[in-house]
């Protein structure tokens, strides 16, 4: 079967379709015929050797993707589902332990359930677990027209919240308009325009996957008892410094958001998150919104898209159809 591998650590334009042999599903894996893999920024890193995880290469790259059950424990053969992992599922076939694989409700696509399970667990990991969000309270997301940050405006919305999105172009703002957000800001003067969005108060919560100079901006723009959510650094600055008397004076808080390292270790919490979300779906707050798309041929590329910020939402890359 055809898969997307990493041959050596050397970065995304080294990314090549191979034939590799078909996996042998363990106890309590779920086999799947993949049709739709979505593309995350834990692959640009694996294709690097800059993830947390370290697998040896060759591996296949592939953390979310969405298929048709084959066989195993809890799904019949045929069903939909998406699927999450650390690696692997960018290929023909997957087999994947149970606890990580999710009936995929009719309202979605394919392609939409590949955009689906690391970006909206992680978004309600974030708001749920870690944020403590409450209904009425209001959530600012830094680069809100990326995979993540669209997650989070839905997610946001669907727990009844409301949403600031911070972008850096008018094109962007409109992608986060369009996924769900309330008001739209571009990054050059967010926190003044967020002030005046919310009377003076400031926000409730920021989400930011971003970190890098924004973030002595994202603890002025909190109000008292405001929680600031530190997600990821894809500014790729460095990791910025907190000065603590911040924190005391205004009675903030700066956490931080690990999902995976959380999620995997907890039996049965993943498919706890899928179910919040379901509702979420069924109405239709939760629809990811699919950016571009490729084919497996050119997972490469879809790479080095993400890595040059060409992408709005979530990228999908094709196996079939």
């Amino acid at each position: 079967m055809r898969a997307a591998r990493v041959l050596a650590t050397t970065g995304p334009a080294d990314v090549r379709v191979e034939e590799v042999d078909e996996p042998t599903p363990g106890e309590g894996d779920v086999l799947v015929e993949v049709h739709s893999v979505g593309v995350s920024f834990p692959d640009l890193l694996l294709s690097r050797g800059e993830y947390q995880m370290k697998p040896e290469p060759p591996f296949t790259l592939g953390v979310d993707f969405a298929g048709t059950v084959v066989s195993g424990p809890g799904f019949e053969p045929g069903q939909r589902v998406a699927g999450v992992g650390g690696w692997g599922g960018a290929a023909e076939r997957v087999a994947n332990p149970a606890g990580f694989v999710f009936a995929l409700p009719d309202a979605l696509s394919l392609d939409e359930g590949a955009a689906l399970p690391m970006n909206y667990l992680t978004a309600d990991f974030t708001l749920h677990e870690r944020a403590g969000l409450r209904e009425g309270e209001t959530v600012l997301v830094h680069g809100a027209a990326g995979g993540v940050g669209t997650a989070t405006i839905q997610v946001a919305k669907g727990m009844g919240a409301r949403t600031i999105a911070v972008v850096s172009t008018e094109e962007k703002a409109q992608v986060a308009r369009d996924a769900g957000a309330d008001e739209a800001v571009l990054v050059e003067g967010f926190k003044d325009a967020a002030k005046e969005l919310t009377g003076g108060t400031g926000v409730d919560v920021v989400v930011d996957v971003v970190g890098g100079d924004l973030f002595t901006d994202s603890l002025r723009v909190l109000a008292p008892q405001g929680r600031l959510m530190v997600v990821g650094f894809a500014a790729g600055q460095g990791i910025p410094q907190v000065k603590v008397n911040r924190l005391l004076l205004n009675n903030v808080d700066v956490r931080g958001v690990g999902w995976g390292a959380y999620a995997m270790v907890r039996d049965g919490y993943m498919h706890q998150q899928w179910d919040r979300l379901v509702p979420m779906m069924t109405s239709g707050v939760v629809k990811p919104p699919i950016g571009s798309t490729y084919a497996l041929e050119d997972f490469s590329q879809a790479l080095l898209d993400m890595d040059a910020r060409r992408t709005l939402g979530k990228s999908v890359v094709r196996v079939r159809g």
